[in-house]
């Protein structure tokens, strides 16, 4: 299952984050230091960490100005939910349940005393008490006047059944249903079979409790699906070079050190099977003498036992790095990884195509990252790994800038196995095709605690900064690098084009020239600064304008004209069908964008398109959604749509409007 959204609440920091949408592979975390952003990782990670991690601490975890409520008693830790998460079920987790369960969202709680509640949405609900009591009680008047003189009265039998669930409205499920089952499929040849409106209530009781059943029965299967939440951070490292005596000390008398990274080391012993003692032990131990071969025999098993082990994780290690690194073949790089035991030492070193090692200290920070990254993985998760969701806190943050560009490539190659969260503020983790799998954490105000938007928006400039910067450092890499240069209004129109032209190409429709740069200037106001900028260094630069009341003013500024010329200033207006004098870029995809609307914004302008067609869809949105509408979030939504549909998802109205505006894009920077 994919975790589709998470919210988390009296949790540090964090009083309450707002819903958290997540993306399917690859979710980052922007923001300053200090915005809450480990918090709310931690958080995540409680609602199911690997085994060993420790829970939630009342003392520690919940907001300090708030923790008089607790020792007042006004708020009771078992009643208090920190983490909140929804999961999308995929293919493997419907195969597992009945089809009426299919279509469910799987949602999970956990509370600041580590207890938990699960619940399916999007299906039809269990049972109440309720719901049924009525009809349990017209049962059983109706039974009791049909039992024989001298037997017990089955009204009698269901007080026992309810006698604990008088003070309020509980859900029908497991003991409860089981029991309710039991009553009714006892009494059933009391029930009047002559009676249609008896029977019928029979049957919808019936079928409503073991509808409970069912529903329960799904629960566990998805329980058991659960994701392991593994959380890793640049403290989880692993040690070159481990003394087993002096580290078993430290475990046995509870002193583990950040610096000497014990959390990794033993992660890495239980990788290897075994615990620091036993290999501390087995590198103390005298070999027996060679009279005695049952002790030597015996010594012997133990130090290839050892041997085989650790050779086995190295492999596995080495698979799995190799993967993702990708090491150059040509170069003999250092990749293949070897664990070895020497006496009182543990030993991880590095080999090369050549059969030279080298300590893993002296490759570089980010192939470090990665082994140690993996044996956390891998021992966090035991034969979970294939089923767990990734949250690195700040990954790669000591590699050079543009090793990190590089090591965001290693991120989403994570991904594609593991669904992935992370936090940074480096621009360089931030694709700028990447912006909308962004989430913008901040604290603008301690009282209100860290908050998280989906949209780029922040109340602190300093939480946009990576953003700003990961934009800068591309546009600067691009704007001088192509020969053509299209200029956009803003983000949004880059999505729309970079995601539609894609969509179109691969099915064959019509090909946006590669060589073309798509540049966002921001605003319609900004593109008169780009076009100046591009045009003194002789580069051929053409505009695609909005037709509305900002686009027009652009459109019209002489020194565009000037420059440009009016065949290379591009307008949505002469692309749309029917013609709409305001268009903007969203009127060339109105058919997908209004249903789309309807169903990740849900605002629906359905009626008002129809009534008033020749009115720009951003118009009508805004008019009908008010504050709830964003451009951005439309756009995004779009974006993700693209992913799951082709060119033919598209209405023949609009892949005609964009086949014509590509084509036009192509000829105007011929």
């Amino acid at each position: 299952m994919r975790l589709k959204k998470a919210r988390v609440t009296n949790y540090r920091s964090v009083k309450d984050s707002g819903w958290i949408d997540f993306e399917p592979n690859k979710t980052i975390l922007v923001g300053p230091n200090e915005a809450g952003k480990s918090a709310l990782l931690k958080a995540l990670q409680q609602i199911n960490a690997p085994s060993g991690i420790g829970g939630f601490d009342a003392l520690r975890d919940y907001p300090r100005g708030d923790y008089n409520d607790i020792t007042a008693k006004r708020a009771e830790p078992s009643k208090i939910n920190v983490a909140v998460a929804h999961f999308e079920l995929e293919a493997a987790d419907k195969q597992a349940l009945e089809p009426e369960f299919q279509p469910a969202t799987y949602v999970f709680t956990r509370r600041l005393d580590n207890s938990w509640w699960h619940d399916l949405e999007g299906i039809q609900a269990r049972a109440t008490t309720d719901e049924l009591k009525k009809d349990l009680a017209r049962l059983a008047a109706h039974v009791d006047g049909r039992q024989k003189e001298g037997e017990p009265l089955p009204s009698k039998e269901l007080e026992v059944v309810l006698a604990n669930y008088k003070s309020g409205n509980f859900w029908i499920f497991d003991d409860l249903a089981t029991s309710l089952v039991a009553w009714l499929e006892k009494f059933y040849p009391l029930v009047d079979e002559a009676d249609t409106k008896e029977e019928e209530r029979y049957d919808r009781l019936l079928a409503r409790c073991r509808y409970s059943l069912r529903w329960s029965a799904a629960l566990g299967v998805l329980r058991k699906a659960l994701p392991v939440f593994v959380l890793f951070s640049n403290y989880f490292r692993v040690r070159p070079l481990l003394h087993l005596d002096h580290l078993a000390t430290r475990i046995e008398q509870n002193l583990l050190d950040d610096a000497q990274y014990d959390y990794g080391n033993q992660c890495l012993l239980k990788l290897l099977g075994f615990t620091a003692r036993e290999l501390s032990d087995l590198g103390k131990a005298a070999e027996p003498s060679a009279k005695d071969a049952d002790a030597q025999k015996k010594y012997r098993d133990q130090l290839d036992n050892r041997s085989y082990q650790l050779n086995a994780a190295s492999v596995r290690l080495t698979d799995q790095i190799v993967k993702v690194w990708n090491p150059n073949p040509e170069r003999a790089e250092a990749s293949r990884l070897r664990i070895t035991a020497d006496g009182q030492y543990l030993k991880v070193v590095v080999e090369d195509g050549l059969g030279v090692e080298i300590e893993l200290d002296q490759r570089s920070e980010g192939f470090q990252w990665l082994v140690s990254f993996f044996v956390v993985f891998f021992s966090e998760t035991e034969d979970k790994h294939a089923n767990a969701i990734l949250l690195l806190d700040e990954p790669g943050m000591s590699l050079h800038a543009l090793k990190q560009r590089d090591f965001r490539n290693t991120i989403s190659m994570l991904s594609e196995s593991n669904q992935t969260v992370y936090t940074t503020h480096s621009p360089f983790l931030v694709g700028p095709n990447e912006l909308d799998l962004v989430r913008v954490v901040e604290m603008a105000d301690r009282k209100v605690g860290t908050k998280v938007h989906t949209t780029i928006t922040a109340a602190d400039p300093a939480a946009l900064l990576p953003l700003q910067e990961a934009l800068g450092y591309d546009l600067a890499q691009s704007l001088f690098a192509q020969q053509r240069n299209l200029i956009l209004e803003g983000l949004t129109d880059f999505w729309y084009l970079e995601a539609t032209s894609e969509m179109l190409r691969l099915g064959g429709i019509a090909d946006l020239n590669d060589k073309i740069a798509l540049i966002s200037a921001n605003t319609a106001s900004k593109v008169v600064y780009f076009a100046t900028i591009l045009i003194a260094h002789n580069l051929k630069v053409a505009a695609l304008l909005d037709s509305d009341n900002a686009g027009e003013q652009a459109a019209k500024q002489e020194v565009l004209v000037h420059r440009l010329g009016a065949k290379r200033i591009l307008r949505t207006m002469d692309f749309t069908v029917p013609p709409r004098p305001k268009a903007e870029i969203e009127d060339l995809l109105r058919d997908v964008l209004i249903p789309l609307a309807a169903k990740e914004l849900g605002i629906d302008v359905t009626a008002e398109a129809t009534a008033t067609p020749e009115k720009p869809l951003v118009d009508l949105l805004s008019a009908k959604g008010g504050a709830n509408f964003s451009k951005y979030k439309l756009a995004k939504a779009y974006v993700r749509w693209t992913r799951d549909h082709t060119a033919q998802d598209l209405s023949q109205t609009e892949r005609d409007a964009w086949a014509k505006l590509i084509g036009a894009i192509n000829a105007a920077l011929k």
